[in-house]
Formats: C-alpha cells, sequence, structure tokens
C-alpha cells in the first residue's frame, strides 16, 4: 500500500528529509534526493519574515522541479500572519505546506512559535484550522511528545490536528525540554498509529541513523514512513542505504572516498549555483567536516577546504583527497 497525503504518492515505507535549519536548503535537497529521499521540506520559515517579506525567509521559499514532492514548512505564534504566511508560500506552488510545531529553540519556542503551541493545545488547533483553510494545498504537521515529561499531550494533539484536516503527522520522540539531549522514545508514536480513530500517515522521527535501527523500528513501532534529520548531514547514503537493507536484508558498501569527493563536490556546485560564487562557497564550510568523517588525519585538509575562497582552489584539494586517500585505502 502506497502512503498518501492529499494526492501525494509516496511509495510504500517513504523516507523524508527534515527540515533543518541552516541545513536543508536547495544544494542539500539536491543530494538527498539523488540519494534516494522520498519526500523533503524546505528549512523552516518565519511567517513574519514573509508578510516583511525579509530577504532571507524569501529566499527560503526557492523550489525546484527535480526536488518534487516537497513541502514548505512555516512557523509563528500569530495565527493571522500564519494564515498570510500560508497565502504567501501556497504562491510558489510547493506540493504541500507543513506547519513546525516542534523547533525547541529558544528563540523560536519563547516567541511562541514552534515547539511552544504544544503548551496552548486550543491555540494550536486554531492555528492549524486557519493554515488549513488558507489553502488549497495538503497541511501536514511535525511536532514533539509534549513540552516536558509532565505533558506529553500529543497523543491529544493528533486527533485534534487530523479533525481539523492535516493530512499527515510528523512526530519527534523527544519532548521540548529534552532538545535533542537522551533518547528519542517512540513508544507514544506507535500508540497514535495504532489509534483507530487515526486515518493520517504517522512518520516517526529522532535517532534514526542506521539500516538496522530502521527497519528494527519500523516493525517495532508500525509508523507510516520515517523523517531523517541529522543523520543525513554530511552523509545523504544513509537514505539509499535503508532502502536497500530493506529490500534485500543486506548492507550495502558504505561510499568510497572518491564517491565522498564527488558528491561533495556537486553539494558545492549546487550552493555557488544557488548563492553566488562568494556565499555559495561561505556555507558550504559547515558541510566539509561531516562528509569526510571518520577519516584518519583528516584535520589539515579541513583546515584548507575552510579556508580556501574559490571553487577552483577548493576543487584542487578535493582532488588531492580523492588521491591520497584512495590509494591509502586500496
Amino acid at each position: 500500500m502506497s502512503v498518501q497525503i492529499g494526492n501525494i504518492e509516496l511509495g510504500e515505507f517513504p523516507l523524508l528529509l527534515a527540515p533543518m535549519e541552516d541545513v536543508s536548503d536547495p544544494p542539500f535537497r539536491y543530494v538527498c534526493k539523488q540519494n534516494g529521499a522520498d519526500m523533503m521540506y524546505t528549512e523552516f520559515i518565519s511567517s513574519e519574515g514573509l508578510i516583511r517579506d525579509a530577504a532571507k525567509s524569501r529566499q527560503k521559499l526557492d523550489i525546484f522541479e527535480y526536488e518534487r514532492p516537497i513541502g514548505i514548512q512555516i512557523f509563528g505564534s500569530d495565527i493571522e500572519h500564519m494564515r498570510e504566511a500560508t497565502e504567501i508560500a501556497s504562491q510558489v506552488n510547493p506540493d504541500l505546506i507543513d506547519i513546525n510545531y516542534g523547533c525547541p529553540v529558544k528563540n523560536v519556542a519563547c516567541r511562541g512559535a514552534g515547539a511552544s503551541l504544544l503548551q496552548d493545545i486550543d491555540k494550536m488547533v486554531a492555528m492549524t484550522k486557519a493554515v488549513v483553510e488558507a489553502t488549497h494545498l495538503p497541511v501536514t504537521v511535525k511536532t514533539r511528545l509534549g513540552w516536558d515529561d509532565n505533558t506529553k499531550n500529543v497523543y491529544e494533539v493528533a486527533e485534534r490536528l487530523q479533525d481539523v484536516g492535516i493530512k499527515a503527522l510528523t512526530i519527534h520522540g523527544r519532548t521540548r525540554s529534552q532538545m535533542y539531549k537522551g533518547f528519542a522514545d517512540w513508544t507514544l508514536i506507535r500508540e497514535i498509529k495504532k489509534n483507530p480513530g487515526i486515518k493520517i500517515p504517522i512518520f516517526g522521527n529522532g535517532d534514526i541513523d542506521s539500516p538496522q535501527k530502521a527497519a528494527a523500528w519500523r516493525m517495532e513501532y508500525g509508523v507510516d514512513g520515517m523523517m531523517i534529520g541529522r543523520a543525513a548531514i554530511g552523509y545523504p547514503w544513509i537514505f539509499r542505504e535503508i532502502k536497500h537493507f530493506f529490500n534485500t536484508g543486506e548492507f550495502l558498501e558504505k561510499p568510497t572516498i572518491a564517491e565522498r569527493v564527488d558528491v561533495c563536490r556537486t553539494h558545492l556546485e549546487k550552493s555557488i549555483e544557488w548563492k553566488g560564487p562568494k556565499t555559495g562557497v561561505f556555507e558550504m564550510r559547515r558541510h566539509y567536516s561531516n562528509y569526510f568523517k571518520g577519516i584518519d588525519h583528516f584535520k589539515e585538509y579541513r583546515m584548507k577546504l575552510v579556508t580556501a575562497s574559490t571553487f577552483e582552489e577548493i576543487n584542487e584539494i578535493l582532488f588531492e583527497v580523492a588521491d591520497n586517500y584512495s590509494a591509502e585505502m586500496a
């Protein structure tokens, strides 16, 4: 059975790329899509920024045909502004609109947005209803288990948000107070999935970082699909590795150094294409250590990569990395 969100067909057990601030931009999404991500989201976009026409928020609306299906994720604390932001985001023709009720960081949650709305479910429901009514697109939600251990209210949230028209729900298995610490607990996610009243797809998120864990949790928690975030940073191969394991029960070979260099170079090229040479090179710097994580004595190359200022220089260093390490590992 294919998982469906509105009229979007996602296949039997979709793997979604999480919306991550300063990470899930078009260049990063490109390499994840190439490696098997079934659906992706933009970085979260402030409703206030969209209404004020702030350049940074506007740029986050950039989506490309090859990325489909893709959702635009918005967040905010004012219901009317969320309605307006939904209308603006719908105009660039994404496949769906996603509402962020999960972001735990201070400058979002302490301003009444993101995970903060887990403290006021009535407002969350009213906001969701306003967003659903403001667009012709399917609306989905990403949230957490609750604000803290004493208020794990996502079971009620799931029912009430489904009632006002959301088409899918992604749940991160932590509370807001946990931030990203400790372990994700998917037991409540399983209970929601088992609730006979819940008809929409339920996606699990949090701590999926290997094919065997993905396979074990798929069986154990019965979700309709999984959203992967931090494990994909610098390692977009996670999607194809999980799919291969699902299909064959075998592990795919890890990417070679040459493949890592190749995908890193593609990411850089897309970054420059999208943001221009200066910003494209600068914004790529945060990714190098992740692409080459676990490689011995890489520090010297990393320093070169993060100080190089042109595509040509970086390309030269990447060739050197491929040559030196491939020879060592042969």
